[in-house]
């Protein structure tokens, strides 16, 4: 990694909270040995992304996000950015629907993916702003002495499913699907990590009580559910645990709101493999120009 060169890493701020990432971001960097000086930045244009070496999509809402990133000519760059050229990326609530290569229960007309992340995620899993909600969880990056990182879900997705390696499903199994791209190279290839999704943390949740509640304010499967139906949904939601973070190479997806929280931890996590990222590519381009393997 060249010392003394500036790494920038930035944070999509066409909506959401941008500003929050940025702010624990600064944070994080506090005592981190670094081989280069940190520079995070707002990202709203092509230029600004073009000089980041990594990116946070933060959370908020995913189809506004992505109807401003294709008016402002940023979406296309945006999959360059995580596809082509395989930069770390961490997607955080609607973040990780954006980096998400399919997705379910879309509005009307659906939205555009980004993609990096081979799995299959279910929008607003948990329901209404009203049934937002915080609970521990235990990361795989962190020991097991240290206490859980508390989770803030809001209006939060799940990852449905891994999608299979080769990416095909049937045509009624999503609802909207991100445009396949190919990595820029060889080097890219190799940190794509192809077919190979971590999942970092899981949610066993039981649910609260809803009696009393108004049907505007119920759970969205109760209001549109039979009897029977609600009951196993509930039995499921309550026992079954939900992926609710995820990692395939340098593609970090987190259901949950990190930047709403006082706790470092996962910024601080983030910023190392970040490094970890940009030594390594290092390496891999020296590789190539020796005419070593990097397989």
């Amino acid at each position: 990694m060249t010392v003394g060169q500036t790494v920038t890493i930035g944070v999509l701020a066409l909506q959401g909270a941008f500003s929050e990432h940025m702010q624990l971001l600064r944070g994080a960097s506090i005592g981190l040995k670094t081989p280069q000086p940190l520079n995070f930045i707002l990202v709203k244009t092509p230029a600004e992304l073009s000089q980041c070496s990594a990116l946070i999509i933060p959370g908020g809402e995913s189809t506004a996000m992505a109807l401003v990133a294709e008016r402002s000519g940023l979406l296309e760059p945006l999959r360059e950015f995580v596809k082509l050229d395989r930069r770390p990326t961490w997607g955080t609530c609607a973040g990780m629907i954006l980096l998400s290569e399919a997705a379910n229960r879309t509005k009307k007309g659906g939205q555009a993916l980004i993609g990096g992340l081979a799995v299959r995620v279910n929008r607003n899993h948990f329901g209404r702003q009203v049934e937002s909600f915080e609970a521990p969880l235990r990361l795989s990056f962190l020991n097991e002495e240290d206490a859980p990182f508390n989770g803030v879900f809001i209006r939060a997705p799940i990852v449905e499913a891994i999608l299979p390696q080769d990416g095909e499903e049937g045509e009624d199994d999503v609802e909207v699907r991100a445009p396949k791209k190919e990595p820029r190279g060889v080097v890219e290839s190799v940190l794509g990590d192809e077919g190979h999704v971590e999942i970092l943390a899981e949610l066993r949740r039981t649910l609260l009580p809803t009696e009393g509640l108004s049907k505007g304010d119920r759970p969205l499967y109760e209001t549109h559910s039979t009897d029977v139906d609600m009951a196993r949904e509930r039995e499921n939601r309550g026992s079954v645990a939900s992926i609710v973070a995820v990692r395939q190479g340098n593609v970090v997806g987190t259901s949950f709101h990190p930047e709403l929280t006082s706790d470092l931890r996962m910024h601080r996590w983030w910023l190392q493999e970040v490094l970890k990222d940009l030594k390594r590519r290092e390496e891999l381009v020296e590789k190539v120009k020796h005419g070593e393997s990097v397989q």
